[in-house]
């Protein structure tokens, strides 16, 4: 059998290329970060990796993956990815969509601007477009909520995220675990008669005025109390909710702002929740403690202290006052 030797020298240049081009682009490994958006061609892709120093060629690439028949199954996403793996574990990684995770967590009683500004910190999407989602009223009631935005329904907890999510899809994930919860708490809301956004809303504002979580119980049943009784929920937290990411100190002036979401000069609850209270706050609401009290004055350690009567807690601000003035002197 005779062999051409110009094929035969074509076929072994080949060869030899094609080793080299689908060995590792470098030896030292130093990791670099790229994000490859959804409808990604190949092409891109590719051109994309060898500009980043990632690949010796980016035919290379294509012919690996064209040999492994991984080219249709790359997935969008966000890669760690380093020059000295090969081609070929590049494209299992890609394929495999083996994607950086973000850890966001969402703390207990951070409103909708706050969990934007995480959110845009985390790298994962910007304000304006979560807010967008957040406060639009049809994927509210799309996702069951009862009211005009998603404020109150994105549970605090820690997330694993990637990047790519929609603000939809990242607002859909908090709401879904919310409901999650709820699920177990909703015979005692049928029991008390009252619905889940009234004890959102309740939930809100006890997790912006409790400090300590053992008071949660006591605060909550001051509101209730007030509740039953007409009386205005006069809530410091419902006033810097209306003033708007507001963090200094209140004073009267404040209180005289008009707002449906003064509890000082408006009655019952305020329209919405004021932030995105955790479990032990709902549940605190649900489960009130069984006490007469209607009033309680920070005592500026975290605690609180609660009165039954307009005099006796009259008298408790004026101690904790003077308790004040004696440390300052």
């Amino acid at each position: 059998m005779r062999i051409c030797l110009p094929l035969l020298i074509v076929a072994l240049w080949f060869a030899g290329w094609y080793l080299e081009v689908t060995e590792p682009a470098a030896e030292r490994p130093a990791p670099q970060v790229i994000y490859i958006p959804p409808g990604t061609p190949v092409k891109e892709v590719a051109h994309l990796l060898r500009a980043r120093g990632l690949l010796r060629s980016e035919w290379g690439f294509y012919l690996e993956g064209l040999r492994l028949g991984l080219l249709s199954r790359l997935k969008a996403g966000e890669y760690e990815l380093s020059p000295h793996q090969s081609p070929a574990e590049i494209l299992r990684q890609l394929a495999e969509g083996r994607v950086i995770t973000h850890i966001v967590t969402i703390p207990e009683g951070a409103n909708v601007w706050e969990v934007a500004d995480l959110l845009e910190r985390a790298g994962l999407i910007s304000r304006k477009e979560f807010l967008a989602r957040a406060l639009d009223s049809d994927l509210a009631h799309s996702l069951g909520i009862p009211g005009p935005t998603v404020e109150g329904f994105l549970f605090p907890d820690t997330y694993y995220f990637v990047k790519g999510l929609s603000a939809e899809e990242i607002i859909r994930i908090m709401v879904e675990r919310f409901w999650e919860v709820w699920r177990k708490y909703e015979p005692r809301a049928r029991e008390l008669g009252v619905s889940v956004y009234e004890v959102v809303t309740l939930a809100s504002i006890v997790e912006k005025e409790a400090v300590l979580s053992r008071e949660k119980p006591l605060i909550a049943a001051v509101y209730w109390n007030r509740l039953r009784r007409g009386m205005p929920l006069q809530a410091d937290p419902t006033v810097r909710y209306a003033l708007r990411r507001f963090r200094g100190r209140l004073y009267y002036k404040h209180l005289r702002v008009d707002s449906p979401y003064n509890t000082y000069r408006y009655p019952g609850l305020p329209p919405t929740p004021i932030a995105n209270p955790g479990e032990k706050s709902l549940r605190a609401v649900l489960y009130p403690a069984k006490v007469p009290y209607l009033y309680f004055v920070s005592r500026g350690d975290g605690s609180h202290k609660f009165s039954t009567t307009y005099r006796e807690h009259l008298r408790a601000v004026r101690e904790l006052r003077r308790k004040r003035q004696r440390s300052y002197q």
